[in-house]
């Protein structure tokens, strides 16, 4: 049976990304070792790691002002060590709209005077605030945002000025719609959405602001670790690097993240003019601020919500189960999900319909 996965990561990968690791699995590239067990240290490895982060820069148009960062610990590791780095004043401004951009603020707390500078929590972050109409703090570090909401399905469609750097997780967004990366101080994403399996977090961050931590940054905290040794003052996530290394090749021989974008658009407008068509299906988030990457919905009650994950794992549509502080169903529906998929989803969602009402 043929299987959908609509996890919200890791996430499902490209076949031929998949079929070209199977190969590479006894032998990369002719050098007799599996790419499984090739030294970080050598020559072999070295170009892989360096075509990868050459590709990362040129997918998403990042300027020479920029360390790009490989580095470990997810996404929530970055929540501790962006303030440890980038605290010079002692004081940060947050936008708080879903359950990550809440964890990231709380850990900032620890370090310094960290301020929400607004939320969406009142609506149950059915929405992003009004960024034209957020005023923020004088002589602050930077502000914080998350681009995109994967437990509550929402995204930026512009971002907030500020004077200060602005810092952005993108974690389940990333390299799926063309964004001006230059106009952050510094990016964030762990890997196993859009990039890579599970174990890689990528940073991007201007060389400005890489060099003056908090004196009780940890050494492997430190970005200046990692800028002075092109990402490898220990041994890195090798193998999640080399599929990030084919995953890029893949998106640029497709066009690169203009060409995704349209296909990302195109599943998500299907999946949510069914939703928005149905008298049984329902998404609560604000049309305007409506995620592209991850679509949560309930039918009209709790039990038939659970009966609905069920079935449709029956019928090879897995890991639709909403996030419990939500519930009801979420389809995440990332850069590699397949149109096939979405279109796969939404005849199930009608029978299932049909079947329940």
């Amino acid at each position: 049976m043929k299987v959908y996965n609509f996890s919200a990561g890791p996430s499902t990968l490209p076949k031929e990304v998949l079929i070209e690791a199977q190969k590479d699995l006894l032998d990369y590239n002719g050098s007799g070792m599996s790419v499984l067990e090739m030294s970080h240290r050598g020559k072999v490895f070295d170009e892989i790691h360096n075509e990868a982060l050459s590709l990362f820069s040129e997918l998403l148009g990042i300027s020479d002002d920029y360390y790009i960062l490989f580095l470990q610990g997810g996404a929530s590791q970055q929540f501790d060590a962006v303030p440890l780095n980038l605290l010079k004043k002692g004081r940060a401004d947050y936008i708080v709209t879903g359950n990550f951009a809440s964890k990231a603020y709380r850990q900032a707390q620890k370090y310094g005077d960290i301020h929400i500078a607004a939320s969406s929590k009142d609506k149950n972050y059915t929405y992003i605030p009004d960024v034209d109409n957020i005023t923020f703090r004088e002589d602050i570090d930077y502000v914080h945002i998350t681009t995109n909401n994967t437990i509550f399905g929402t995204k930026y469609n512009r971002l907030p000025k500020t004077k200060a750097p602005l810092v952005a997780d993108m974690s389940s967004n990333i390299m799926s719609e063309v964004m001006d990366i230059n106009k952050f101080g510094l990016i964030y994403a762990g890997a196993q959405k859009n990039i890579a399996p599970a174990g890689l977090t990528v940073v991007a961050i201007k060389k400005e602001l890489v060099g003056d931590p908090m004196d009780i940054c940890p050494t492997m905290l430190n970005y200046k670790t990692f800028a002075d040794a092109n990402s490898m003052p220990n041994t890195p996530c090798c193998f999640a690097i080399y599929i990030a290394m084919l995953n890029f090749r893949y998106l640029k021989k497709l066009g690169g993240v203009k060409e995704i974008q349209k296909i990302n658009e195109y599943k998500a407008k299907l999946l949510y003019d069914f939703i928005d068509n149905s008298d049984f299906y329902t998404n609560s988030v604000n049309p305007a601020d409506r995620s592209i990457m991850n679509v949560p919905f309930v039918t009209p009650d709790k039990d038939t919500d659970i009966k609905f994950i069920k079935e449709a794992a029956e019928n090879g549509l897995v890991s639709l189960k909403g996030h419990r502080l939500v519930g009801g169903m979420r389809a995440s529906i990332y850069n590699f999900m397949p149109v096939e998929g979405v279109k796969a989803l939404i005849d199930f969602m009608k029978k299932f319909e049909m079947q329940n009402k």
